[in-house]
């Protein structure tokens, strides 16, 4: 396969009967879903859900930067950024502290890089430092996702990450940091307890 074939098929957005089976088979596992037109759509729909006050982890995402997500919680909004308190400590001496802040936040924010057909997130890290607020520790996950990261199963979920997501994260890491990015974890979320994640589709091909 090459390059512009994963990237053709890894970026196409999908047809309103795919979505919809899709959406039906996350609402089987337990999430709570909502289907929106555009990145302004997908902002509102995500502040919306957050009470003013409550502890915000951005995790680090395309789409929330793209959706003007991450400004809005972090840049002075009505909300208790989790990500400043966290980055306001040093990473050398505290950083437990630092874990405990981005592990138990009231949200916690971000993106997952292929929904499956059947209604499982997939979410890939180099670091896996995100994942502990998203498998348990955050008491409400609000999940904003770009249409085109629906895949009809689980092996094409990994294909994405490893054939789309990891080239595009890789690069925007050499430029952010100076180094490359790899697939440390992945985390799987197949079920979940009603209420508690919450995903944003977006009819649009959005972040990585």
């Amino acid at each position: 396969m090459t390059m512009t074939d994963a990237s053709e098929r890894f970026t196409a957005l999908p047809d309103d009967k795919t979505l919809d089976a899709t959406v039906v088979a996350l609402e089987e596992h337990g999430f709570t879903v909502e289907v929106v037109d555009d990145l302004d759509a997908a902002r509102r729909a995500a502040l919306a859900r957050i009470p003013q006050g409550s502890s915000v982890m951005t995790n680090t995402s395309v789409t929330l930067l793209e959706t003007g997500i991450d400004d809005a919680i972090n840049d002075g909004g009505p909300y208790e950024s989790a990500r400043n308190k966290m980055m306001a400590l040093d990473f050398q001496t505290q950083a437990q502290d630092m874990k405990a802040i981005a592990g138990q936040p009231d949200y916690a924010l971000g993106s997952v890089h292929a929904v499956t057909r059947d209604g499982t997130l997939v979410i890939a890290s180099a670091s896996g430092s995100q994942f502990a607020s998203y498998a348990w520790g955050a008491a409400n996950v609000i999940f904003v996702v770009g249409a085109q990261k629906l895949v009809p199963t689980l092996d094409a979920a990994r294909e994405r990450v490893y054939q789309h997501s990891l080239k595009l994260e890789d690069a925007r890491a050499q430029a952010a940091y100076g180094q490359h990015s790899s697939v440390g974890k992945i985390l799987e979320i197949h079920q979940e307890l009603p209420g508690r994640i919450h995903v944003i589709l977006i009819r649009q091909s959005v972040g990585f």
